[in-house]
């Protein structure tokens, strides 16, 4: 997303192209689970491993490109309780923007609330929360894709390279995150670059401009490191002389492919917006919003016409206060193929925002970070699609075990506070088996006359001095190696705890 309103944009109304004989894929294969696993591409479709189309239709969630060097609303909500709402609301795939900055050692997230909320992030680097997050994600059923927003949260730039960012550390960094999550499938992409814009070009030559080149460069580097992640290239501004979007004009695509060194990875991306961002000549236009359809074949949606490569709208977003962005939004929906008609055989989508801070559309949440604005979140009910498989694979926060093992955890007490009438004590649970945790308890004894006052992350029973807690329903699932935690309060002081036991299932 820019945070400028500078467009100058003209375009003439495109013929709609063929779909290059393709047959439309209709949703028949309800029940049955896909999205295992890494995802490749065959035509214009985003297969899973096992060869069944998947359909990417999801929210950003941004914060970690931004001073907080976090997603925001963590000083609001916990963040799984974030992601088990977006799984509820039908949302699949989060897209999550950063900046090269949380690749710095030691850089540190800001303004998250661990008051009963967020317990298990605190201390954490900002690179082991986006590692917390990722896993809580595939618990879910919900897929990821990085987004290299920004160079440095001080702002974004029009190419992927600065004076103190230079393109040598861009692929340093994504090489970085390639490896980082390498063997965990819920991070199945990463975009290479937010919005390139003038100067940028597709296709010139000049390897200081060529977006097409330096994606070719990024994304080879990226599968010399991972060669199962998908590599997303958005399109830039200006190509021979017509304008678009930042980073949503992919008419280079016809007479410049990117090409990779591993076949079947590549998905390009688009962004599109309404007037609440910026007014474009389309907008007056007196067939409005009849038009739109031509628009869109001719920046960005003639490639999946064509069978040329999957398509994803990586951004689109409106605060829907104008009559002309309620007619930009029903249409665009309509444009990207309803999953009910057309199952997986339509344009992947991550709408901007989940956020309700986004000053040019806000978000799917409202400002109280809480409460769901439905009417947005309405406009996209016909092309959401199913979630997916659960659980990541091996890497940061949950490596597997595919057959036999054991379900076994292990629990760390500790008290955080003591101030003689009370206490505060958080209890890490963590897999120490080979298997996935369903769920588990844990069980302790007090030594005097101590009583659970409150709990958060978990429910429990008290009999005498001994200790029953359970996990609650969005932190029961653990992946192995991967740990939770829950607080409580107790009375009086003194609420040391022995004979600790996890107990797993």
């Amino acid at each position: 997303m820019f945070r400028t309103l500078r467009r100058a944009l003209c375009v003439a109304a495109a013929l709609l192209l063929p779909l290059a004989g393709v047959q439309s894929a209709r949703a028949d294969v309800a029940g049955e689970a896909a999205g295992a696993g890494y995802w490749h591409t065959s035509g214009r479709q985003i297969l899973d491993a096992a060869g069944k189309p998947v359909r990417i239709a999801g929210v950003n969630w941004f914060g970690f490109e931004t001073a907080n060097h976090v997603v925001h609303g963590l000083w609001a909500r916990d963040y799984k309780s974030m992601i088990d709402q977006m799984k509820s609301l039908g949302y699949n795939t989060i897209r999550m923007p950063y900046s090269d900055d949380i690749l710095k050692p030691g850089t540190m997230p800001d303004s998250i609330n661990h008051d009963g909320k967020n317990t298990d992030l605190r201390g954490l680097t900002s690179l082991q929360v986006l590692d917390r997050i990722v896993a809580y994600a595939g618990q879910a059923g919900l897929k990821i894709v990085l987004d290299r927003h920004r160079p440095d949260a001080a702002g974004q730039s029009a190419l992927w390279y600065t004076p103190s960012v230079p393109e040598s550390t861009w692929i340093t960094n994504l090489k970085a995150l390639a490896t980082r999550y390498q063997g965990n499938s819920t991070v199945i992409g990463i975009d290479l670059h937010n919005e390139p814009h003038d100067p940028a070009c597709w296709g010139c030559g000049d390897t200081s401009r060529d977006w097409r080149l330096a994606a070719q460069r990024a994304g080879n580097a990226v599968l010399s490191a991972n060669p199962e992640l998908l590599i997303m290239v958005e399109g830039v501004q200006s190509y021979n002389g017509t304008n678009g979007w930042w980073g949503g004009n992919l008419m280079g695509v016809a007479q410049h492919p990117v090409q990779l060194d591993v076949p079947d990875r590549l998905v390009y991306s688009a962004h599109d917006y309404a007037t609440s961002v910026a007014q474009q000549p389309w907008f007056s236009d007196p067939s409005f919003p009849a038009n739109m359809p031509g628009i869109w074949d001719k920046y960005w949606g003639y490639i999946f016409k064509q069978n040329i490569a999957p398509v994803w709208l990586g951004e689109f977003g409106t605060t829907l206060q104008p009559s002309v962005d309620q007619k930009w939004l029903a249409e665009l929906v309509k444009y990207l193929r309803s999953t009910s008609a057309y199952g997986a055989d339509g344009f992947h989508w991550t709408f901007w925002s989940w956020n309700p801070n986004s000053g040019d559309t806000g978000g799917i949440l409202k400002d109280d970070w809480q409460t769901v604005d439905t009417v947005k979140d309405g406009y996209l009910a016909s092309v959401k699609a199913p979630g997916f498989d659960p659980g990541p694979g091996p890497g940061p926060g949950g490596p597997g075990d595919p057959g036999g093992g054991n379900a076994t955890c292990s629990a760390a007490y500790t008290v955080g506070s003591d101030w003689g009438g009370g206490f505060n004590a958080e209890v890490k649970v963590t897999n120490t088996g080979t298997l996935p945790l369903k769920s588990w308890k844990v069980t302790w004894t007090w030594s005097g006359s101590q009583k659970v006052t409150s709990m958060w992350n978990a429910s429990h029973t008290q009999n005498g001095a001994t200790v029953t807690a359970l996990n609650a329903a969005h932190n029961g699932s653990v992946p192995v190696g991967g740990s939770t935690s829950f607080g409580l309060g107790g009375a009086p002081g003194g609420g040391g705890a022995t004979g600790v036991k996890c107990t797993a299932a």
